[in-house]
């Protein structure tokens, strides 16, 4: 089963269904699906195509790999060519008879061994833009790299006609693998995250802690070492990330907090790691929104789920669980936390994610242009702090209280978290809350009251 992705599987198919020669560059961090979203679209297509991933080897390594493929496609001996470019000529004359896709993935390794590769594949595509039928496909992991595709500095700038930045999957496309699960979806999500892959190892017969003992929290952990392989395929220093991922795991957020609770040497290299871990799209930095230009108050926050999860309960505990039964392991470190806080906080991502579902289908009662934490401070009495999810819109601030609890949100809670909002000095016109287990209280024209079951139902 191939589970969403239909924005970006309908953009590459009208790609490979229009006329003419047309380019694509797709990109984005390891496992998160491209090279399956690329193959997918290519079942559901009758357009011919050859799909290569390049090699790291040798230019005339890739070049005899690809040219079996031709063979093959063809139905005759494998032919001789003496370059890539010769290669790619040869495909571009050949879609003149028949529309033909071309997908070359993880096209950066093919660059690193073929000199002036971007500046070959820009002059076959301006030499051949009139007679061609092809539809090349440029697709990559090293995400940087491929961004730098797009530059005005390099000979492909111009060219590209479509670019897909594939980000990981939101809490309800995640869900589609393990629809199985109830309340757990919330669980599952904050775990293993929006990244296809990891999803598709999830166990639908076993349960939660199960599945984390399974697959992270044992030693021989199908994703033990998931989170350092990837990280180590990205930075050379490995150890200033380790001490950031931990600081954050920790709950510090703010750059200066980082930088005290961390060994990193000195704030510009912190900058530098962060500013690499941001386009990583492992962390993300977010400021209030009511203050979007206050550097001092942004906040730096881990935005992969199953980096946080590792840095929280693996990294530190290591060589425990190296020494300890996996169970007896999970419990005593990871259950109590997660479950009290760890999920929890997971589920205001999820309800944020959940309001921005609604606002993109329009099935808010108002269209909100930012959502997000809204940081007050309160002179009077001496404290500040931020509300963790916040709508602007043209009426105001809608502000929403999120609640992964056993107990149902009652008439007291509702009025107390109000009175609480109302004592900062925030001015909302309406109040949200959202329920794993349901209400107990009054409904009111300026509250919105959302259960559990709302978030997973298909828009």
């Amino acid at each position: 089963m191939f589970y969403g992705r239909e924005e970006q599987r309908k953009r590459l198919s009208d790609m490979i269904n229009a006329q003419g020669q047309v380019v694509s560059l797709i990109y984005g961090r390891r496992r998160v699906g491209k090279s399956e979203l690329i193959k997918q679209v290519l079942r559901e297509s009758t357009v011919d195509s050859i799909y290569y991933e390049c090699k790291q080897t040798t230019e005339q390594n890739n070049v005899d790999s690809l040219a079996e493929l031709i063979a093959e496609k063809y139905n005759f001996p494998k032919p001789s060519f003496k370059c890539m470019e010769e290669l790619l000529r040869f495909l571009f004359k050949k879609s003149e008879q028949e529309p033909l896709v071309i997908v070359l993935d993880e096209y950066p390794y093919l660059r690193e061994n073929l000199q002036g590769a971007d500046s070959i594949i820009q002059t076959i595509i301006d030499g051949n833009k009139d007679t061609s039928n092809v539809k090349l496909i440029l697709c990559g992991s090293y995400v940087d790299t491929m961004k730098a595709l797009l530059s005005k500095q390099n000979p492909l700038y111009g060219r590209v006609d479509v670019t897909i930045d594939l980000k990981p999957m939101d809490y309800y496309e995640s869900s589609l693998f393990y629809e199985g699960f109830s309340e757990d979806k919330v669980r599952l999500y904050s775990v293993f995250g929006g990244i296809p892959y990891y999803n598709r190892l999830i166990d639908g017969c076993k349960t939660v802690r199960d599945n984390i003992i399974t697959l992270i929290a044992s030693v021989g952990a199908r994703l033990e070492n998931e989170v350092t392989m990837y990280l180590n395929s990205e930075i050379s220093k490995i150890t200033n990330a380790n001490e950031v991922f931990e600081a954050l795991a920790r709950g510090f957020s703010r750059y200066k907090d980082i930088l005290d609770q961390s060994y990193v040497s000195s704030g510009p290299t912190l900058v530098d790691i962060l500013d690499k871990l941001i386009r990583m799209e492992v962390v993300k930095k977010e400021a209030p929104i009511n203050d979007e230009g206050n550097k001092k108050k942004a906040g730096y926050f881990v935005s992969d789920n199953l980096s946080l999860f590792y840095y929280k309960y693996i990294f530190r505990n290591i060589s425990r669980m190296n020494v300890m039964d996996s169970e007896v392991f999970y419990d005593k470190y990871i259950a109590k936390d997660f479950e009290a806080y760890h999920v929890p906080k997971c589920f205001e991502d999820i309800c944020r994610q959940y309001l921005v579902r609604l606002n993109r289908k329009g099935k808010t009662d108002e269209i909100f242009e930012k959502i997000g934490k809204y940081y007050y401070d309160d002179p009077i009495n001496k404290r500040n702090g931020e509300f963790d999810i916040v709508t602007l819109d043209d009426k105001g601030y809608i502000f929403y209280e999120a609640k992964f609890r056993k107990e149902k949100i009652s008439e007291a809670m509702i009025k107390e978290e109000i009175a609480q909002v109302q004592s900062t000095g925030l001015d909302c016109y309406r109040y949200g809350f959202i329920s794993r287990s349901g209400f107990d209280c009054d409904t009111a024209e300026n509250r919105i009251l959302i259960n559990l079951d709302e978030l997973y139902k298909r828009l």
